[in-house]
């Protein structure tokens, strides 16, 4: 499955409205940011105990907190209009540009892609 694919599949499950009386449109769009911000806390809660608490890591039980990130960051993308198929070719682009030969600490502190964006702005 690709990332359009996929999102078109998890965006059967958007809820278009929550049932209470709420005037601002955007209001899904926050809905939605919550609760990206509270799936990837479930991921590093899950991590964190696997390895501070020495739980272990329950690969099946972080696959599934991941899935459920991966759905809240499709349904922003699809409140907004963006393909999230786009977003991640924008991000391995970023990645790209910024660490051509992989990641170094020296690329990391020169960020030529934050360079890159400032000349732009100033022309």
């Amino acid at each position: 499955m690709n990332a359009s694919e996929y999102q078109q599949q998890a965006a059967r499950t958007l809820i278009e409205r929550p049932d209470f009386d709420i005037a601002d449109r955007d209001i899904m769009l926050v809905w939605n940011a919550i609760g990206l911000a509270g799936e990837a806390g479930e991921v590093a809660e899950h991590i964190k105990k696997g390895v501070f608490h020495q739980h272990g890591v329950d690969r099946d039980k972080l696959a599934k907190e991941i899935g459920d990130v991966l759905w809240y960051a499709a349904a922003i993308c699809t409140k907004i209009g963006i393909d999230l198929g786009d977003v991640m070719q924008a991000n391995i682009d970023k990645l790209k540009l910024r660490y051509p030969a992989g990641y170094s600490s020296g690329d990391s502190k020169r960020r030529v892609d934050v360079e890159q964006a400032q000349r732009e702005v100033q022309s």
